[in-house]
């Protein structure tokens, strides 16, 4: 397999290290879009994950002419008719400024509610230089609790409790984390895929 440098579009600190940790392999370079020389954010303009994982990385790749790979995923409530959804790093528009903002406004929104199923979605996109296009999804499903519990992670963690380990997400470990979660489902099958693919053209 030829070594292959891979930019990740995203400029969150804590998806780069999910993202890296589960795609290092030999041979496979990962490095932010940062790295490459990007600061610019595309606008998530699709209707679902799939279609913004897409547009980001089609746009950051043809500013960096690299393989770019890019990961949108988010919340959905079932009480909440499936919002946040694509919405999720935006949730509450200007006013909520930050995670804790938006985790809070969430909670308000689930008050007295007592069907509390959610899921964590996440779809990967990745595209090449020569139009190739490789792509993957992960999904967890669990409840959201009625309190935040915990420091780990980011975004919705704090809130989604997942039954099987009696813990939030933001009350796991990183390793435990990147086992279960849906970023780490989407990336291992894309992981899987991106092998092959690279097998395939030597």
């Amino acid at each position: 397999m030829n070594e292959i440098t891979i930019v990740a579009a995203s400029n969150n600190p804590k998806k780069l290290i999910e993202m890296t940790d589960i795609l290092s392999l030999n041979g496979v370079n990962i490095i932010s879009q940062a790295e490459a020389g990007i600061t610019f954010s595309p606008d998530e303009t699709g209707n679902t994950f799939e279609e913004n994982a897409r547009i980001k990385a089609e746009i950051i790749m043809k500013l960096c002419a690299m393989p770019t790979v890019a990961d949108d995923s988010g919340l959905e409530v079932k009480a909440l008719g499936g919002e946040p959804g694509v919405y999720s790093a935006r949730y509450g528009g200007d006013k909520c400024a930050n995670d804790k903002d938006r985790v809070e406004l969430l909670l308000r929104n689930m008050h007295n509610k007592e069907q509390r199923d959610a899921k964590f979605v996440s779809c990967i996109a990745c595209v090449f230089p020569n139009g190739d296009i490789i792509t993957s999804r992960g999904e967890i499903c669990g409840e959201i609790s009625r309190f935040p519990r915990g420091n780990g992670g980011f975004g919705y963690d704090p809130i989604f409790f997942v039954p099987e380990y009696n813990a939030t997400m933001a009350e796991l470990s990183p390793a435990q984390k990147n086992k279960i979660s849906h970023r780490a489902i989407a990336l291992a099958a894309f992981r899987k895929k991106l092998i092959e693919y690279l097998n395939m053209i030597g």
